[in-house]
């Protein structure tokens, strides 16, 4: 069996065993309290290729990863990389095997600057052995030239968008110079522009002879970038095929065992009275000069490229962030939103963006996640919750969105992110919201997932729900919206009917 420090020895000296396949995996198994995530699963990687993995959230794509990247133990199977059989004991171990990975949530220290959590505990030393912060950034800023990454080395994670911080985690990952690299979900924060950036550094690497494990449930990166594509469902590997030899429905078919005839459930409903009207709505630094009004059974799609100012918007309408300027109004009665609590009072609901950082309570369970918002007004009396008819609530909402967990007290921390996701969405659709605001609804959610999530928003439409709906997809937006509201850089720069909305003209508005 190689041992991490002579894999380590042989992939420095260029002297590795031969072999088609960088990585081997045979009947790997994996069980966790009341959930087998992966039963007898294999999966190989070729030198030089992108193998997209592709399956519903919870089929046990991130789980295998993991595996691989040393961080769970599996149950059994075996592990052959370049030819030789390894054992996985830990990440530090899978990193001298040459393994690294970019997790799906980001996993930065936020406190710390760009280039002490690119080199934490590879930090270059002085000749007394203190940390030489003059040669971590010089290296820092090699590696962002090498990846052409316009971020500062010295800028504190903390202060950057969602979208620099996955930058950072690629440069982190790449920095290693590793032999296999496993990309969970790399695209899920990033814009169109630096996905085109990150598909050339993926390119490099290929050309270079690594081989790249890629987890999207964007077909269309699919199709671009992979050469092998697998496909996982409920914990077993149902096939693997050549990227060019299969179709998107193939794809589809193979992942969710059914046909899924509508992606975008859209019908004409009923317009009504205006539920939320905004005027001139500004945030000093952030965005200034956004004005428009939404009805009722209305989806006002929300565009723009990352950092456009669209997410600052929501959370100010919300109350997240108090606006500097401009006016609010709730069903024609103005209000002075100062907290999140209050507009939750009036009826509005908001799904955030970034579901680890500011939406689940990850040690909590299931019930817990869903319920926090409910307990504001609803089943509590005199000072007691109503624990029956909310756990009924709770059930009702896993089977609508078929959130895959053993039950409903198992903590969030061991849900798929996409599952994350849809408990989230359980929350706000509980609480029975008159406006419903909606950052990224569908980020990290599978496609049979999507068309479900898209299904429940169309109908809370047609119920005379209110809906705002912010998302980095243009098919989504297009696909969903009565009407796209379009930001750049802070300002909005128009608002196109359902009728004249295409790409092009989005596209247009969002880079004036």
């Amino acid at each position: 069996m190689l041992s991490p420090a002579t894999a380590e020895v042989l992939r420095a000296s260029g002297a590795v065993p031969a072999s088609e396949y960088l990585l081997e995996v045979s009947g790997v198994r994996k069980a966790f309290p009341g959930v087998l995530a992966l039963d007898d699963v294999s999966f190989r990687l070729k030198r030089g290729h992108v193998h997209a993995l592709m399956g519903e959230n919870g089929a046990g794509k991130s789980t295998l990863m993991k595996i691989i990247a040393g961080i769970y133990r599996p149950d059994a199977g075996s592990f052959r990389l370049k030819g030789q059989e390894i054992r996985l004991e830990s990440p530090i171990d899978a990193l001298r095997y040459g393994i690294a990975m970019i997790h799906q949530e980001l996993n930065l220290a936020n406190y710390m600057t760009v280039a002490e959590n690119i080199w934490l505990r590879r930090e270059p030393l002085g000749r007394l052995g203190f940390v030489d912060h003059r040669a971590m950034r010089r290296k820092t800023e090699e590696l962002f030239a090498r990846l052409d990454i316009p971020i500062d080395p010295e800028a504190e994670v903390r202060d950057l968008s969602v979208a620099s911080r996955q930058m950072v985690e690629i440069a982190k990952a790449v920095s290693y110079d590793s032999d296999i690299l496993i990309m969970d979900e790399p695209t899920s924060a990033i814009t169109e522009k630096e996905v085109e950036h990150l598909f050339r550094i993926v390119r490099t690497l290929k050309e270079r002879g690594a081989g790249i494990v890629y987890i999207t449930h964007k077909m269309n990166e699919l199709f671009e970038i992979a050469d092998e594509v697998s496909v996982f469902r409920d914990g077993r590997f149902v096939a693997e095929r050549k990227a060019s030899e299969v179709t998107r429905d193939d794809i589809i078919r193979m992942m969710v065992g059914r046909e899924i005839t509508q992606m975008f459930p859209k019908r004409d409903v009923p317009i009504g009275e205006v539920a939320l009207s905004v005027r001139d709505l500004a945030l000093k630094g952030r965005f200034s000069g956004v004005s428009f009004d939404l009805r009722r059974g209305e989806i006002l799609g929300v565009a723009g490229l990352v950092g456009s100012g669209r997410s600052d918007v929501a959370q100010t309408i919300f109350g997240v962030t108090p606006k500097t300027s401009g006016e609010i109004r709730v069903e024609g009665r103005v209000v002075d939103m100062r907290s999140p609590g209050q507009a939750m009072d009036l009826g509005l609901a908001f799904l955030t963006e970034d579901r680890k950082e500011t939406g689940c309570f990850l040690p909590l369970d299931v019930t817990a996640n869903m319920q926090v918002a409910l307990l504001r007004r609803a089943h509590v009396r005199a000072g007691f919750v109503d624990e029956r008819a909310i756990g009924r609530k709770c059930l009702e909402q896993k089977a609508a969105l078929r959130v895959r967990t053993p039950d409903l007290h198992e903590p969030v921390v061991n849900l798929s992110g996409g599952n994350q996701q849809k408990v989230l969405i359980a929350r706000w659709l509980m609480t029975d919201p008159k406006i419903l605001i909606l950052d990224e609804p569908t980020r990290g959610i599978d496609v049979g997932a999507k068309a479900e999530i898209h299904r429940l928003v169309t109908d809370l439409a047609a119920k005379g729900v209110a809906v705002l709906m912010i998302s980095s997809e243009l098919p989504e937006v297009l696909g969903m919206s009565d009407r796209v509201l379009v930001m750049h850089e802070g300002r909005q720069t128009g608002i196109v009917e359902r009728k004249d909305a295409t790409q092009v003209r989005i596209m247009e508005l969002a880079s004036a």
